[in-house]
């Protein structure tokens, strides 16, 4: 596994000044402070984003993979994203999470597995997220917003796995981005059967019939059942996409 701290350069020399700053996210959230401080926060992110533009260099196609870190080996939902990690690695395509167990490690692992690309955005927490085994690079970021800039900057398509309140953040935030023209319309696509069902509901019966999103909005993010169905929809995106170049 090779972390940011081997690949020497600039990510290599930040890493002193990062670590002096755990915690950083939380003390910036904390209230109003002085400009100094403030600007002091600035230059971590700085950083932050810096080790990561130079540490995440490949020469593929990226899909990254959302999903809860609490479902164990065995699990339906952690066999199904081994799967789908296999299937994208196969399809010649690096596959990034968030770095941490669960979901996360079922993704990284299957395409470990398949001889592809596996890359993790790992999170500094008190609980849970320990990087996964099966990652052949990964960064630890101490910031939220930094480490979810990376997961979509890297990324020419999205599948959301079932999961939690992070989750469904980032599955939010990446389909506003795509509905306000802020990021290309790549695939976002959702896996899990029907732990989706509810929130699908939700969606339909409430925000479009409140008018808090339009009923075309639907299409923003779209379900496969399968791996190779997943892959799919990424490979015919990738070809359209093309076709209009």
């Amino acid at each position: 596994m090779e972390t940011d701290a081997k690949r020497g350069g600039v990510a290599g020399s930040s890493l002193a000044l990062l670590g002096k700053v755990e915690g950083a996210e939380k003390l910036l959230l904390s209230g109003r402070r002085s400009r100094e401080h403030d600007l002091e926060s600035a230059v971590t992110f700085f950083l932050e984003f810096l080790r990561g533009f130079e540490s995440f260099d490949f020469d593929r196609p990226c899909v990254t993979v959302f999903g809860s870190a609490r479902f164990p080996e065995g699990h339906s939902h952690y066999e199904l994203a081994r799967a789908l990690g296999r299937e994208l690695a196969r399809g010649g395509y690096a596959v990034m999470t968030g770095g941490g167990p669960g979901i996360m490690e079922a993704a990284n692992r299957g395409a470990k597995e398949a001889g592809g690309l596996s890359l993790g955005c790992n999170i500094r927490l008190p609980m849970e997220q320990q990087p996964n085994p099966y990652l052949d690079r990964f960064i630890e970021f101490e910031h939220f917003f930094i480490r979810k800039v990376m997961l979509v900057k890297f990324s020419s398509a999205f599948v959301v796995m079932p999961g939690g309140f992070g989750t469904l953040d980032e599955a939010f935030e990446i389909i506003t981005l795509v509905q306000t023209g802020k990021l290309e319309r790549f695939p976002i696509i959702t896996m899990g059967g029907d732990f989706w069902d509810h929130l699908r509901s939700f969606i339909r019966s409430t925000m479009v019939e409140e008018g808090t999103i339009d009923e075309g909005d639907l299409a923003l993010a779209q379900p496969a059942q399968t791996p190779a169905e997943a892959v799919r929809i990424v490979r015919e995106a990738q070809r359209g996409d093309a076709g209009t170049r």
